[in-house]
């Protein structure tokens, strides 16, 4: 008898127990090819597992998806439209609170959209999973990879300044179209966000104050963005966006968080004012920008004088906001500072 992989199965039997829930034998049958009984025994084991729920009687079963669910579709990038495969595809099956679907359907639309306009590659392929914890969703592209993309566009000379600019948002490479809100605000709706590109991989963990991080790459060409959302969170898509404005209405995207530490990598000390410069580039945007020290030991006077009095002077419509200084650094903030106004 032949056994078919679970594995396999979970990626399309949400929908198909939808569809067919009066002849979800007969279907599966039909699309793989397998015998009755091997159908059987493995939606038998789908329900075991909570993939399936099975209702009626023995003779007239009626199914429907389980606690577990999940939906994997790839798409052709050319002219898609990524309203239609979450309205069509992937919405109707899955059982969500309201507010937690509204934050998945936002990240589903803003990834899906990222990959047809910035990938530059010719698919994406799309798995959103619901466990009785967490919605998991995560988008893979072909194209060139988002931080070789961030580099070419802004000439910067490494993944990791590219995740800079990333971090800070309103970062797009076509403003005419974009107003670089999409990857960021994704982010911030998640419990958990990795970004894996080319063999790099930056990760962010909503319980953890310090933003990101290097993660562990997938060794696989191209973009792959990944989020949970915990289903009894308390956040909410309008509470995100009126995190990141200042005056709180969710309207304007004013505010942003630079996390030093993304710079001050091991052996690489924050001590020049060109590094001062990269983190002030395109704050200008911004009406506040909170500075965080969080993780980075000491800085040298020039990086302190460059962003604190230079760029303070330059820019004094833009409010920096220094926090998690060590005492030296704060006293090298202040003094910058102080200069300033002087």
């Amino acid at each position: 008898m032949t056994r078919l992989a679970l594995d396999q199965l979970t990626l399309w039997m949400t929908a198909a127990a939808r569809e067919h829930a009066l002849d979800l034998v007969e279907h599966v049958q039909e699309r793989t090819g397998a015998s009755r009984r091997a159908v059987q025994a493995a939606l038998k084991r789908l329900v075991e597992a909570h993939w399936l729920r099975r209702e009626g009687s023995a003779r007239q079963p009626v199914w429907s998806p389980g606690l577990l669910r999940q939906v994997a579709r790839s798409y052709t990038l050319h002219g898609l439209q990524e309203d239609i495969p979450w309205q069509r595809d992937f919405a109707p099956h899955f059982a969500l609170p309201a507010h937690v679907a509204r934050m998945v359907q936002h990240g589903f639309t803003e990834l899906v959209n990222n990959a047809a306009d910035h990938s530059g590659g010719s698919s994406v392929t799309v798995s959103l999973r619901q466990t009785p914890s967490h919605v998991q969703l995560l988008v893979s592209d072909d194209g060139c990879g988002v931080f070789e993309r961030i580099c070419e566009a802004f000439g910067l000379p490494d993944a990791r300044h590219a995740m800079l600019e990333l971090s800070k948002g309103r970062l797009t490479s076509q403003p005419e179209a974009h107003t670089g809100r999409g990857l960021f605000f994704s982010s911030q709706l998640a419990d958990v966000f990795d970004i894996h590109a080319n063999n790099t991989a930056f990760q962010r963990r909503a319980w953890e104050s310090g933003g990101w991080l290097p993660g562990r790459p997938l060794p696989r060409q191209g973009s792959s963005i990944y989020l949970a959302i915990a289903l009894d969170t308390t956040r909410t898509l309008d509470q995100v966006l009126a995190a990141w404005s200042v005056a709180g209405d969710g309207i304007a995207f004013d505010r942003t968080t630079v996390n030093l530490r993304l710079l001050a990598g091991p052996g690489q000390p924050l001590d020049s004012r060109a590094q001062a410069r990269r983190v002030a580039a395109r704050l200008a945007v911004f009406r506040q920008a909170e500075i965080s020290f969080e993780g980075v030991d000491d800085v040298g006077h020039g990086f302190a004088d460059e962003l604190f009095r230079v760029f303070a002077r330059a820019r004094p419509e833009v409010e920096l906001v220094p926090t998690h200084m060590t005492p030296r650094i704060a006293a090298l903030v202040q003094s910058a500072q102080s200069a300033q106004s002087a």
